[in-house]
């Protein structure tokens, strides 16, 4: 997986609802882990723009209510810094359903992208309607 060019803070801890940004049917999500990453000891798994996550559906299409999905985070509250020295941050958590290659599920994202994502997942930038 490339690393990403940005120092992101990572602040979404697990329980953390997020807005499910893409069509794919769920609305809310509930951060459960990190994808990828071992950790400190005893240390929750906190998670920012670009990473990997399980999470649960809180809210949305029947089908994926209470179902475990795998998520990619693509907006966060918290500002990132990038390396010119500009700050980034979005009005709200939010993240799109991927499947187990990495591919989206949605065929649209509502609202912007953070150009970190793009650059670690390619194809995730054909349904971006806008990359920030």
């Amino acid at each position: 997986m490339k690393g990403i060019s940005s120092k992101i803070s990572r602040t979404l801890v697990p329980g953390a609802i997020i807005v499910c940004a893409d069509n794919s049917g769920a609305r809310l999500l509930k951060v459960m882990s990190r994808i990828g990453k071992s950790g400190t000891k005893n240390r929750m798994p906190s998670v920012g723009i670009g990473d990997l996550v399980m999470a649960s559906v809180k809210s949305g299409n029947p089908q994926y209510i209470k179902k475990r999905v795998r998520v990619v985070i693509i907006r966060q509250r918290q500002p990132i810094r990038r390396p010119d020295g500009m700050r980034l941050r979005f009005e709200d958590n939010a993240a799109i359903l991927v499947n187990d290659a990495n591919l989206p599920i949605g065929t649209e994202v509502k609202g912007a992208m953070a150009r970190e994502v793009v650059e670690r997942y390619i194809k995730l930038a054909s349904i971006a309607s806008r990359v920030v």
